[in-house]
This record gives structure tokens, sequence and C-alpha cells, in this order.
């Protein structure tokens, strides 16, 4: 005949090592450790104070030059101005109001900018169509001032690009689609715009869709390591999608930790009701 106080004492202390087996495996697969979180790392992550040279340059990076090129559906806004005060005066006003172009707005301000059409030119008024796609936005400004010159006196042309945007999805604090008003950000700067990666972000893995050429390319970064400084995707480009990935840790952080407290209850009470049974 089976002795339920001894079956009942046994399942107890199963049930007792049960849980703090399972507290103590949640416990290490939550933690995300230091080596997965800070970015850019060159043997430097938990060093000691003492091991990190202070007031003194440690390493140094050559930065591969970047240049944005026009491209087809881009948004240029185009400013004329000049002290020409006869016929072709139209000209160094044009841009400053609602001329032709299409608006956007960002922020409390609306900008009026000119599209790139799909043979990569922008139609002015009197000058007629200029070809500005595999330009960067200074040869653009070059070459409209030298057309303009032959209309205005002494003219100034400024140039800016409107529509320079990314979309940054998955572990971010903040997805969507950010707009810069420089051309020449790097990718840490973005996410940086985006409220930074989540501590479950998987830094090692970051995937990036770029659009060059008529193709799309799909590559993965690592941003925990130095070298990526170096990179010829450390700038991004017009269009580009980060998407960040989870590290494994997510699902016992977002799912399984939030039920924990109702696990944790129900064997508590489980085992309080065996410890009444074994008083019995």
């Amino acid at each position: 005949m089976i002795d339920l106080k001894c079956f009942s004492t046994i399942s107890s202390a199963r049930l007792y090592n049960t849980l703090i087996g399972v507290l103590l495996v949640v416990s290490l697969n939550s933690c995300v450790t230091n080596r997965k979180y800070t970015y850019l790392q060159k043997d430097d992550v938990n060093p000691g104070t003492a091991m990190l040279p202070k007031d003194a340059v440690v390493r140094s990076y050559e930065v591969g030059p970047f240049e944005y090129l026009l491209q087809t559906n881009d948004i240029v806004s185009i400013r004329f101005e000049s002290i020409t005060t006869v016929e072709y005066d139209f000209l160094k006003n044009y841009g400053s109001n609602s001329i032709g172009g299409n608006a956007i707005v960002g922020g409390n301000s609306l900008l009026i900018g000119e599209l790139v059409d799909q043979e990569g030119f922008i139609a002015f008024p009197f000058i007629g169509k200029v070809k500005v796609s595999g330009l960067n936005i200074f040869q653009v400004q070059d070459t409209l001032q030298a057309i303009t010159s032959r209309y205005l006196q002494s003219p100034i042309v400024k140039a800016r690009l409107l529509n320079y945007r990314i979309t940054i999805l998955g572990e971010v604090n903040r997805e969507g689609t950010i707009t810069f008003t420089n051309n020449r950000v790097t990718l840490l700067e973005a996410i940086g715009l985006a409220g930074g990666l989540t501590d479950l972000a998987d830094k090692r893995n970051l995937k990036l869709i770029r659009q060059v050429e008529g193709k799309t390319d799909v590559v993965y970064l690592d941003l925990l390591d130095e070298q990526f400084i170096t990179s010829p995707y450390y700038y991004v480009r017009q269009n580009d999608i980060l998407i960040a990935g989870a590290l494994r840790q997510r699902p016992y952080r977002k799912y399984f930790g939030q039920n924990l407290s109702l696990i944790i209850s129900s064997l508590s009470l489980l085992l309080l009701s065996i410890s009444i049974l074994n008083s019995n």
C-alpha cells in the first residue's frame, strides 16, 4: 500500500526543486550581457577603470568618403539669388514661394521642392530642363549657377535635398521613417534619432535593405565591432531600411516574464496544499 504522506513529501520536494530550477533557467536566459549590448567594442567591455586610458586618443580610423548622388524621385529645394532687376528677376524669386514644386511638411515649416523626373531632369521656367541625376548637391548648385549666370547678375544657387529618409523597424524605441535635413548621416546617428535600439536588440545582426541601381541588396551589420566605423555601410543612404532583430532573450522577457508571477503563485499554492496534506 502506498504511503500518501511519504509520496506527498517526495512530490513537495520535487516541486520545490523544479521551481528553483525554473527560476534559475529563466534568470540566466533573460540576462543580456554587456558584450551583447555595448556598441563598437574593442576589448573595452568591463575591463576595469584602471585599464582605460584617459584624455588620450586610443585609436584612429580612416573613414571612407561619402557622396550622395541625386536619383529619380528625389525632391530638391532650389533657390536663386542675385542683384538682377530686369526681365529675368523671376528666377531669383523661384523657390522662395509656392511657384511649382511639391510641398513637404517637416516639423512646423512647409518646404518647397522640385521632383526629379524619371529621366533625371528638373524643369525650370525659361531655362528648361536641367539634368541633375548622378550629381551631388554641390554639383547641382554649380550647374545651375553656370546656366543662370547667362541671365542673372552674380547669381547664387542654393540647393538642398528634402526627402533624404530612411525607415527603422524592429527592436528600436521609436519605429518609423526619419527624414534628414543633412545627407551625410551615419547609421549610428540614425539609430539615435529613432530613440536607440532596445536592450533586447541583436546588435550583431542588424539587417540593412538598400536599393542600388535598380536592385535591392540585403546586408547584415555588426554594430558591436568597432571596425564598423570603416564599413562602406557606415553612412545611410536614401530609402535605406534598417531592421533590428531580437535576441533569444526576448520571449523570456516579453512573454514568460510577464506570466512568471502567475506561475510562481500557482506552484506556491500547490506546495501549500501538499504541506497541509502532509500535516494531516
